[in-house]
């Protein structure tokens, strides 16, 4: 096992009510594919995942989140770097964007939308997760004609194959996310069709050369401070990026909260509640996918990504599921 610079062995707590805050929701509604439920006493759930470079354990109340953090060991000029509690507890307010009122968000989504209020009786707290882009970037590209648990697997392969071990929990290793300049390296794409990513091995190591040529991260940090409409364009450029994935990468990671990810689910919610007129359509064109990212932007405002985000989750049986059986517990 790795050493470690920083490991909570008692659990942290945040002040953060689960009607502000629902983890269920939020970690397994498909924003992130690097959560899951972690088996420990049957009255107590737990969630273990990673995000920036740490392994986070998380439960919660009714009034408080707990957390508790690893890190692999981290050293600059031979002298090892400490992290305050504080540093950890900032990471996790950006992650769940904790500093935004939710409650006044879906108060005001209601007001304006009927099928929003019904959806937020039960799928309340739903928070916008605050990732990584290069992390969002290629596990959107892995979810491309694929599903949860492929896709999940996928991740986790990268990680494995290219990311920073961790720690081990669970008889598990965890990894960070690789670098994109490891997924640009030559030897990656032949590596990864080995390892059964098929035509998404192109797409990966492609759209990776093409961000390292661009300028690496801070070539994000470029279209973060651009209008949507740009930043979107600029995306659309990366091999094997289209409008769905770019929309994703924009809303959950550049904070263009306006952007709408139009898949089947989305594409479903919106010919049965708001706009049946496009049940004619066969396909999901691009005049139909903006149709529908514009209606949603016209009802919800500049926070629409987030608010079609708490309808998609509606949508997800596996996740109404795993809620009804909470409930019932």
């Amino acid at each position: 096992m790795l050493k470690m610079v920083h490991r909570m062995k008692e659990w942290q707590k945040l002040a953060v009510p689960e009607r502000d805050l629902q983890l269920i929701g939020t970690l397994n509604g498909g924003q992130s594919f690097r959560w899951h439920k972690r088996t420990v006493e049957p009255d107590e759930e737990q969630w273990i995942g990673v995000f920036g470079s740490c392994l986070w354990i998380l439960k919660q109340t009714n009034t408080h989140l707990f957390y508790k953090v690893f890190e692999a060991e981290n050293s600059n000029a031979g002298k090892r770097i400490k992290r305050s509690p504080l540093y950890y507890e900032s990471l996790l307010k950006s992650y769940f964007r904790l500093d935004v009122d939710i409650q006044k968000l879906y108060h005001k989504w209601s007001e304006c939308d009927p099928i929003f209020k019904k959806a937020a009786e039960n799928f309340y707290g739903i928070r916008l997760l605050k990732q990584d882009p290069v992390e969002n970037l290629f596990s959107f590209i892995c979810s491309q004609n694929n599903n949860i648990n492929r896709i999940t697997s996928m991740v986790e392969k990268l990680c494995q194959f290219y990311g920073k071990e961790i720690c081990e929990i669970d008889n598990k290793i965890y990894y960070a996310f690789p670098t994109v300049d490891k997924l640009a390296e030559p030897h990656v794409e032949s590596e990864l069709r080995s390892a059964n990513f098929g035509y998404r091995a192109k797409y990966i190591t492609s759209s990776a050369e093409q961000i390292v040529k661009f300028g690496g991260t801070e070539w994000f940090d470029e279209l973060e401070t651009m209008d949507y409409k740009q930043a979107k364009s600029k995306l659309c450029q990366l091999h094997g990026i289209g409008a769905k994935v770019a929309d994703c990468i924009c809303l959950m990671s550049l904070n263009h909260l306006e952007a709408i990810p139009v898949d089947t689910h989305v594409y479903k919610i919106a010919i049965e509640n708001y706009l049946p007129q496009l049940k004619k359509n066969k396909t999901v064109t691009e005049k139909v996918y903006n149709d529908i990212g514009d209606h949603f932007r016209e009802l919800f405002g500049n926070l629409a990504g987030w608010a079609h985000t708490i309808l998609f989750c509606a949508d997800l049986k596996k996740l109404r599921t795993d809620l009804n059986q909470k409930i019932t517990m």
